[in-house]
Formats: C-alpha cells, sequence, structure tokens
C-alpha cells in the first residue's frame, strides 16, 4: 500500500483576470498559501501556461516545474478537459461547444474535430517532458442525445456510436503510450463513457489499451445513483486518477435524477463544497490507500452555495485530514512468536 499525494487543486474553477487567479506564479503561491501541495493544470489557460511550447520545449517546462517548486508545489496532471470533449461532438452540440475550440476552427466540426486532436498528441509529449505518468480528458460523446430509449434507438446506433469514439482515440492511446502516460477519463454526465457500462465498452473497442483509464469522481456517481464504493473496487485497476469532489442527491415527489430542467440550486442533485455533501470520503480514502492508488487526491471545487475561495481552503484542510499514512507493519506484530518452516510443520503435525 501506497500513502496518497496531496492534497492538490484543479486550477479550471480558480483561473480569472484578477490576481492572483491570472498567472501560474500568483495562483500557484495562492494555492501553497491553502495548503495545497499541487496543482492540475488546465492546459486550454493561456494566461497559466502555453502548451504548444510546452511540447516543444524541455526548457520551458524545467522552467515552470522550478517556479513551482520554489513554492513547494507540483503539478500532478494536465488536463484536457475541453479539447477532449471536442474529440467527439453530436451536431446537436455544435454551437454549445464551439467556444471551447480556438477561434480559427469555431463553426467548423471537421476542422475543430483536427484541432482537438492536435491539442491531445501536444499533450502527450508536454505530460513526457513535465516528467508527468497521468493525464485527465473527456472523451466527447457521439451517442449522449440519445441516452434514454425513447424514441426506441435504432438496431446498432449506439454501437456505431463507440466503434467511431474509438477509432478517434485509439492514435491519441497509441502517442500518450509512447510517451509512458495513462489517459484518465472522467466518468461524466454528458460524456459517451459516463458509467462502467460504457467505459467498459469503450474499452473492448480501443483493446484494452493500457493507457485507457479512468479518473474517479464520486460525485458524478452518486447524482447518477451509482454505488461509487462498488465502482472502485470494480476499476481499481484502471483507476489512475482522482477528483475529491462533494455532492449530494434529495429526490423528492416532484423531481429526481433528471433534475427538472432546473438551476444547480434547485437540483435534486447538487454539487457541495467537500464535507457539505453525502459522499462518503473515509470510506474512498480507506479504498484508494487499500487498492494502493498511486496518484494525488485533487480537489475539483463546484458548489451551488459556498464561494470557492472559502471552498478551496477548506477543501485543501479536508483532504490532508483524510488522506490515509498507510501502515508499514501489522497492528499484532507485538505478538509475533517467530517461527521457522520446521515449526510451521509442528504446529500442524507434519514432523
Amino acid at each position: 500500500m501506497r500513502t496518497i499525494k496531496g492534497p492538490a487543486i484543479f486550477l479550471a474553477q480558480f483561473v480569472g483576470e484578477e490576481s492572483p487567479f491570472n498567472s501560474l506564479e500568483s495562483i500557484s503561491s495562492w494555492a501553497a498559501d491553502c495548503g495545497f501541495k499541487g496543482i492540475q493544470i488546465p492546459s486550454w489557460e493561456t494566461s497559466l501556461f502555453d502548451l504548444n511550447l510546452a511540447a516543444e520545449s524541455q526548457g520551458y517546462c524545467d522552467e515552470l516545474r522550478g517556479i513551482l517548486a520554489d513554492r513547494d508545489i507540483e503539478i500532478t496532471e494536465l488536463s484536457t478537459h475541453l479539447q477532449g470533449q471536442l474529440v467527439a461532438v453530436h451536431p446537436a452540440y455544435d454551437e454549445m461547444f464551439d467556444g471551447f475550440a480556438a477561434p480559427e476552427v469555431q463553426g467548423n466540426p471537421k476542422a475543430r474535430q483536427a484541432w482537438a486532436v492536435e491539442q491531445l498528441l501536444l499533450a502527450a509529449k508536454a505530460s513526457k517532458n513535465l516528467g508527468l505518468t497521468t493525464h485527465a480528458s473527456f472523451p466527447g460523446a457521439l451517442a449522449w442525445p440519445y441516452f434514454y430509449p425513447w424514441p426506441q434507438r435504432p438496431a446498432g446506433l449506439v454501437e456505431s456510436a463507440f466503434d467511431e469514439l474509438a477509432k478517434r482515440w485509439l492514435p491519441i492511446l497509441n502517442a500518450f503510450d509512447d510517451a509512458g502516460v495513462d489517459i484518465g477519463f472522467e466518468i461524466h454526465p454528458g460524456e459517451d463513457l459516463h458509467d462502467g457500462v460504457t467505459f467498459e465498452m469503450f474499452l473492448e473497442r480501443v483493446h484494452n489499451h493500457p493507457r485507457c483509464n479512468i479518473l474517479f469522481d464520486p460525485s458524478h456517481l452518486i447524482l447518477q445513483q451509482l454505488d461509487y464504493l462498488g465502482f472502485m473496487d470494480a476499476y481499481k485497476d484502471r483507476i489512475k486518477l482522482a477528483h475529491i469532489k462533494d455532492a449530494e442527491f434529495n429526490p423528492t415527489a416532484k423531481q429526481g435524477v433528471y433534475g427538472g430542467y432546473q438551476s444547480w440550486v434547485d437540483r435534486a442533485g447538487r454539487f457541495r463544497s467537500l464535507g457539505d455533501g453525502q459522499v462518503d470520503f473515509k470510506s474512498i480514502f480507506s479504498k484508494l490507500a487499500a487498492n494502493d492508488f498511486d496518484g494525488w487526491a485533487v480537489l475539483e471545487w463546484e458548489c451551488c452555495l459556498k464561494h470557492p475561495e472559502q471552498g478551496a481552503r477548506e477543501g485543501a484542510v479536508f483532504i490532508r485530514d483524510h488522506i490515509i499514512q498507510v501502515t508499514d507493519k501489522a497492528f499484532d506484530d507485538f505478538a509475533d512468536a517467530g517461527t521457522d518452516d520446521a515449526s510451521n510443520r509442528r504446529i500442524l503435525g507434519l514432523s
């Protein structure tokens, strides 16, 4: 067993135009002041990070690591959630997802997809240059508009969607394999990989690729009323990243899992700051330790009520207090009488 690394924080929800959230130097200082030891960097945020340069320049990556080391901060992973989403977009979402892409490819789905793939290939190289071994992303979605089977889906529709999704991702997975980096796909509604079954459908089509793995986030599973602790056991060999995020599900006589088109604060299922929701984090951290998880505990702050800076500071303490320093000895070692093969055979009546 290994002690989980952390606490760390995903910076996507905090980047802004005002200091300290507008540069890598200042936001990393802020993160360290909050008590974090690592940062997960959204690779699309050019005020923090130059993905193209990181893919090309070892010197740039070494400089970034030095800046962070001065603040006692490490990079946990790069994230390509937005670019990964654009690897596969159903036409119904073209306009809404267009803003994720570079201006020069907006309004052109084919060019946008090619741009997204190139972004992932750059991220593989950049991760290698930064000495990282894991990467966070979304897989995108072609079948999501048809997740509920009404009207009845045409035979083979879902299978065709997953065949195409795998076809698009397999070269990317190979590039990450060349870089020695695992991709953790965040299991998330709105993605074709939104639960264990859909992850397995995809995994089969990429031939059980060793770099096809999971970013575990219990908040998205509790809102689906999925057994998130059982999920951890079922996929313990594929869970390579973890977002520590809380949520609550309070169904009423008027709404349930689908939320009735309500705002986040009025939904039955809501994201909450750490400790304010219903996720059983004591059991989660116990399973991460028992399952020999070799990654970081990364706070992803999303809450419909609490201010992000309060959520961040409280979250750092929450994660720190939940990380289990794994034991290096058995609790009953004091009663060890000392045995050898001969005494074992005598105890069993074999001598």
